[in-house]
């Protein structure tokens, strides 16, 4: 997202792509003070005024800005008109939510969980396709009417240049270290979902999230 906004001189696709290894879905958050407490109230307000309900969330072209752009097109909601607040960091965020300066939040499970748990803030929504595991008392967005997924996948890129032996070697190294009981110990501890993807099969997944959210972003006028 932030390559697609931001136009910077290097990109993506100049490095090599080695292997996709997670996947951490967003959740939408309240402050425990909201009058909202589900998605519903959200879209109802949202289609009475867009305007009227502030997401908070990460950059211009993050995938909960996009989310949010997702959800106001599947609601009947023109994108281009919801309010969102981006945020440069996790901590500014948080911050916004527990204060009321915005309406709703959106970020990796991981970014609110100490407040969700202590009830600080109210979890509505997960932009998995299915509940997660580990998270599954948070519904998802597809459950509550709303067809709407979207990760944030996490990857390992080689070096521009590297040769195709060079790039079977680091894949088949990467591949490996995904086996270690260190590496499951660390897809629960951080509530990730693995989402292994290698050679040509992650080269066209790139290309087609790209193309997606460039479209989506388009639509949301980003």
């Amino acid at each position: 997202g932030g390559i697609i906004t931001g136009k910077p001189p290097v990109s993506i696709t100049q490095i090599t792509p080695i292997a996709r290894l997670t996947t951490e879905y967003n959740v939408f958050v309240l402050p425990a003070s909201s009058p909202f407490n589900t998605m519903k109230d959200v879209v109802e307000a949202l289609k009475k005024d867009p305007g009227s309900v502030k997401w908070g969330g990460g950059s211009r072209g993050s995938t909960e800005h996009i989310a949010a752009a997702m959800l106001a097109r599947e609601v009947g909601v023109d994108a281009a008109k919801i309010n969102y607040v981006p945020f440069r960091g996790g901590g500014e965020a948080v911050a916004a939510i527990l204060g009321g300066n915005v309406t709703v939040g959106g970020s990796g499970y991981s970014e609110f969980q100490q407040y969700i748990e202590s009830g600080k803030m109210k979890a509505i929504a997960v932009t998995a396709g299915q509940r997660v595991k580990g998270i599954d008392k948070i519904p998802t967005l597809k459950e509550q009417g709303i067809d709407v997924e979207i990760g944030n996948w996490r990857g390992v890129y080689g070096a521009a240049g590297i040769t195709a032996e060079q790039r079977a070697a680091l894949t088949d190294m990467i591949v490996k270290a995904t086996k270690s009981k260190a590496w499951q110990d660390a897809l629960v501890k951080n509530n990730w979902t693995s989402a292994l993807l290698t050679g040509k099969e992650f080269d066209s997944f790139v290309d087609k999230d790209f193309s997606g959210l460039r479209a989506t972003m388009v639509r949301a006028g980003m």
